[in-house]
């Protein structure tokens, strides 16, 4: 497994993202903590550098491009090319669809698939002159169908949507692009989810898991941690689901 490589992680300060940038510096890469909360991101950076990794803490957020520029031209200024994007920045939101207003539908889906086309876009030219490149989606499992939530289910599945078309066409250039469409993850997102009321509580969704816990932000990490080596080479276009077996 080659490591060292340079990877930027959106939403990386919190939840998953922290978990994924975490597990990425620890194995020898040089981590891009990418979020729209910018004190977060340069002390997770701070943490990750004292604990030994290589690591720049940066603001942006995924729904301006020319933020997203911005920092990924720091990232390279510090790091040089990016080899490995998880695109894990990402908000959460429910309601009736006939209350969803228009701007509750555009922000949700600026940031959700938007931001992840953004950043997307900004690091493919870097890989495709590599002839290698790793990128990880973080959807959601909730791409099967949940009342209440189309403004949050039609992003999730517009990524996985652009997931499996990026994979076609950036196969021939050495990339592999894949998805994790994880179960609820205990992370401050859900555990705020489940205080609003419009997810269920963790204990609910321990008690509904085949593996009888929620998954934890570890979980995700160690399977993008797989999917950006060389060893999943040959895997590309596929959502890998970290559930606990709540969907088969």
């Amino acid at each position: 497994m080659a490591v060292g490589r340079v990877a930027v992680v959106t939403g990386g300060a919190s939840g998953i993202g922290r978990g994924v940038s975490e597990r990425l510096a620890a194995r020898g890469d040089r981590v891009a903590v990418l979020d729209v909360q910018d004190d977060a991101a340069r002390q997770l950076a701070k943490e990750l550098q004292t604990a030994g990794g290589q690591a720049v803490g940066l603001a942006a957020d995924v729904r301006d491009r020319v933020a997203v520029d911005a920092a990924l031209d720091r990232v390279r200024e510090a790091f040089g090319p990016v080899e490995i994007a998880v695109t894990s920045a990402g908000i959460n939101a429910a309601g009736a669809f006939t209350a969803i207003t228009p701007d509750a539908w555009d922000r949700v889906l600026a940031v959700n698939l938007t931001g992840t086309f953004h950043c997307l876009q900004a690091v493919v030219a870097d890989m495709i002159v590599a002839g290698w490149g790793r990128i990880v989606t973080i959807s959601s499992s909730a791409q099967h169908g949940a009342a209440n939530r189309a403004h949050y289910i039609a992003s999730k599945g517009g990524i996985i949507a652009l997931t499996k078309t990026l994979a076609m066409e950036l196969a021939p250039s050495g990339i592999t692009v894949n998805s994790i469409p994880p179960s609820i993850i205990d992370t401050p997102m859900a555990r705020d989810g489940a205080g609003m009321g419009t997810v269920p509580t963790l204990d609910a969704i321990a008690a509904a898991t085949p593996v009888r816990r929620p998954g934890v932000p570890a979980d995700v990490a160690a399977a993008v941690e797989f999917l950006c080596s060389d060893d999943a080479g040959f895997i590309t276009g596929q959502q890998i689901g970290v559930n606990g077996g709540w969907y088969l």
